[in-house]
């Protein structure tokens, strides 16, 4: 089986992208998978660089056996739109960040996260400024997606009828 590369996109790399990077990690480990993929997170910002994900972030993860501790922030770089099969935006606003930054000729698939997954429009809302609670909802969010991910990554996502899906 050939390996699948997908990198998960928000703004800052510290809350949603580390999240579903640890989440499909575990998922593809759990399931005897973990060569299938290459796995990476990456925000369109570059406020975070070098930072560990949110504390917050970490200890949602945690409370489900994920480590996402040891993960840094680094900001989405030109190369990357070639060295990934598939990269995941996690709201809209990212993934018209990347559209825009997207080299001519670049190889990778952008695509919305909630699209990929579940055939919907709809964002991961940022928890950045909100409460555990909010990281809870994100955890539960992202664990649903990625799970449905580790199951089939190579087809293509479901039909959408919006106008947030594209090739590039």
């Amino acid at each position: 089986m050939s390996q699948i590369s997908i990198l998960f996109v928000c703004l800052g790399n510290i809350c949603r992208s580390p999240l579903a990077e640890g989440i499909l990690r575990h998922l593809a480990a759990k399931a005897g998978r973990a060569d299938a993929f290459l796995i990476d997170s990456a925000g369109t910002g570059a406020w975070h660089i070098g930072d560990p994900p949110d504390s917050r972030a970490i200890a949602v993860a945690a409370d489900h056996d994920i480590d996402i501790s040891g993960l840094r922030a680094r900001k989405v770089t030109p190369a990357d739109f070639d060295r990934f099969d598939l990269i995941l935006a996690l709201d809209r606003n990212n993934l018209q960040s990347l559209r825009e930054r997207a080299p001519a000729g670049a190889t990778a698939r952008i695509a919305l996260f909630s699209e990929h997954a579940f055939a919907t429009a709809e964002d991961v809302p940022d928890p950045y400024f909100g409460g555990r609670d909010e990281f809870d909802a994100v955890y539960r969010m992202l664990y649903r997606g990625c799970a449905s991910i580790a199951e089939s990554p190579k087809e293509e996502p479901p039909s959408y009828s919006g106008k947030t899906s594209s090739v590039t």
